[in-house]
């Protein structure tokens, strides 16, 4: 029993991360909106952080996180060295090993914010529907702040120059992004979520 268990999580997991690498090569993965990308590749890793707990959950992010920093090492954009150190940094020969943080960190934190955030509201009582919801917007939102946060801290400069703005203006764009695109992604993430989770809580219940 204890073998077929660990059996099945493996599949799971085997399922989520083929569905990230699905959605990282397609165009329902990142959709342009202007200075960010707006992403559904978070919805699973929240929907396994959920299920599976902080450390998958984790896992998942990370492999999110590869995902991004492949893609834009071998389909480079106007700003792909935030998210890969084999991209120059914008008026400069040599990428930066800081891009290698932002294109993880973020993303690992998307599991482990949505899996905190669930078990403190469901050890609080709260239904399972809304503390996944709630789980999907912090998760979604935990990457757009570590995002464009790392990108201010470590490429403030060089963004702005690549996006034609003046540097003091950046941080009105950052909090533009995050109150704008940030907030919307981070709502569909907690609709979709919430609803998925709740199905397969369900689902797993009836199965025990």
């Amino acid at each position: 029993m204890v073998r077929s268990k660990k059996t099945s999580e493996m599949v799971k997991m085997a399922l989520f991360i083929a569905l990230i690498i699905l959605l990282s090569v397609t165009p329902l993965g990142y959709i342009p909106l202007g200075a960010i990308n707006a992403t559904t590749i978070q919805m699973p890793v929240i929907i396994g952080a959920v299920l599976f707990g902080w450390k998958k959950g984790a896992v998942l992010g990370g492999v999110f996180g590869l995902t991004s920093l492949l893609k834009n090492t071998v389909q480079p954009n106007l700003t792909s060295f935030v998210f890969s150190p084999f991209v120059p940094v914008f008026g400069e020969e040599s990428g930066s090993l800081w891009a290698i943080v932002i294109s993880l960190f973020p993303r690992i934190m998307i599991g482990v914010v949505a899996a905190a955030v669930f078990s403190l509201l469901v050890k609080f009582k709260l239904n399972k529907t809304l503390s996944s919801a709630i789980a999907g917007f912090c998760g979604s939102l935990a990457n757009t702040v570590f995002v464009m946060g790392g990108i201010y801290v470590f490429f403030g400069e060089s963004y702005s120059a690549a996006k034609d703005i003046a540097y003091n203006a950046l941080m009105a764009t950052v909090s533009a992004t995050i109150t704008g695109a940030g907030i919307t992604e981070a709502i569909v993430s907690a609709v979709v979520c919430g609803a998925v989770c709740t199905a397969l809580i369900k689902y797993s219940e009836r199965k025990s």
